[in-house]
């Protein structure tokens, strides 16, 4: 090794002992590179939150929290656990952070498991109207053990029903109400969802794993002032490594952290909670506040481009860094549109719509976020250019080539990884 200190990574090595594995690594940073990324719940992480992933951290068991480990030698990843949680507290206004969670499902289990028994009621947001699985997917754990009522969107309006929520809370009673998405463009209200649980005596639970970035920035209202619970991923609109967080009222702090350990889980991963760590002290940067306000800028310029198109955004719009969009004016399905648009260099997903007809292999819609281009940097007329693009791909797999050369001009500009956070 040489007398030079070891210190993480070394690609060369990689590339020498594993040239096939290193291909891959290589490979995908071309596909990051080749193509636009349109995935709302995907990011680019920051060279420190993936310097802080590849290190030595990862060697260390430390089952507990820090102060309190099964393992001895924990004294130094436990500095990486107590900044993680300091700046979380700190970046949200919470009282109690945790960090330990694997994924914002494993998060979302844990807040379960510290708040209801199983067959317990709990009202939540149905899969089909922009819910997530761990919201109550009868092939998910939450709808096997909870007696789980849905709720939805208008067919009006396509916004969240708040009457149809309190008249569901009023009838049911549910332990818990469960607020949030991953494919809702709008505001949710959480004053109104506090009211409603504090008027059946719920507890309420705020799913942020999407708009937890922008609440981060001030971007958008949080939730955290509103929520007994709030579950969130790092990796989306926050920028940092893929993984989970809770904040809660000081109340709940114990029983939170018996849930996420020894109750779910065992050991964390130190190597990504110092990446949290990171993440966490980047989002607190003033720098941030206008990364999240451009990520809505910009999902707004493409929605609007979309829309000019003739391919209507559900709910007319959005307010955050997402929007779903409805395809039945072009007569392509989304599951088709997706493949169109990969072969234009342009990844995105198909998306169930409220009360959509084809089933969620199939769909009716496509969900694109504004993320990843946020932080390649660019601007709202280039988001809109995308948004043209999207369009010309989905209506006619004959132009993918002249889209994919448009693509490779904007990503010239705009390369990941080569611009800066």
């Amino acid at each position: 090794m040489g007398t030079e200190p070891y210190y993480g990574p070394d690609f060369g090595l990689l590339r020498r002992q594993d040239p096939e594995l290193a291909q891959v690594l290589l490979d995908e940073l071309d596909r990051e590179r080749g193509g636009v990324q349109l995935i709302a719940s995907e990011n680019f992480a920051s060279p420190a939150v993936l310097a802080a992933l590849g290190s030595a951290l990862t060697n260390k068991y430390a089952e507990g929290y820090p102060g309190r480990r099964y393992y001895g030698g924990c004294e130094v990843v436990d500095r990486a656990e107590r900044l993680a949680v300091a700046r979380a507290r700190e970046l949200f206004g919470a009282e109690h952070a945790n960090v330990q969670p694997h994924s914002g499902a494993s998060a979302n289990l844990a807040a379960y498991a510290a708040l209801l028994q199983p067959g317990d009621t709990m009202l939540a947001m149905a899969l089909p109207h922009g819910g997530h699985l761990t919201h109550g997917s009868k092939v998910n754990f939450s709808g096997r053990w909870f007696d789980v009522v849905p709720y939805g969107v208008r067919r009006d309006t396509e916004l969240i029903d708040l009457d149809e929520v309190r008249d569901l809370a009023l009838r049911h009673r549910p332990k818990l109400i469960v607020c949030g998405a991953t494919a809702y463009p709008r505001l949710i209200d959480y004053a109104v969802f506090r009211g409603i649980a504090d008027e059946v005596g719920a507890w309420l639970l705020a799913d942020a794993a999407h708009p937890i970035g922008l609440m981060a920035g001030g971007a958008i209202p949080s939730a955290v002032p509103y929520a007994d619970v709030v579950t969130f991923t790092t990796h989306k609109a926050l920028r940092g490594p893929r993984g989970g967080a809770i904040v809660c009222t000081a109340e709940l702090a114990g029983r939170i952290d018996r849930a996420v350990f020894p109750f779910v889980q065992g050991g964390p991963l130190m190597h990504v909670v110092a990446a949290k760590a990171v993440a966490f002290g980047e989002a607190l940067r003033p720098e941030f506040a206008g990364y999240a306000r451009r990520v809505i800028d910009n999902a707004r310029a493409l929605a609007g481009a979309l829309a000019a198109e003739g391919m209507r955004p559900v709910s007319g719009g959005t307010d955050t860094h997402l929007a779903l969009v409805d395809l039945r004016g072009t007569g392509v399905s989304g599951a088709e549109a997706e493949r169109r648009c990969a072969a234009a260099g342009i990844t995105l997903n198909r998306n169930v719509i409220p009360y959509d007809p084809e089933p969620p292999a199939v769909t009716s819609g496509i969900r694109v976020g504004t993320p990843c281009v946020t932080t390649q940097g660019m601007e709202p007329q280039e988001v809109a250019e995308i948004g043209a693009l999207v369009a010309a791909a989905v209506r006619d797999p004959g132009v993918a080539g002249k889209v994919r050369e448009r693509v490779s001009a904007l990503l010239a500009i705009h390369p990941p990884y080569l611009s800066e956070y």
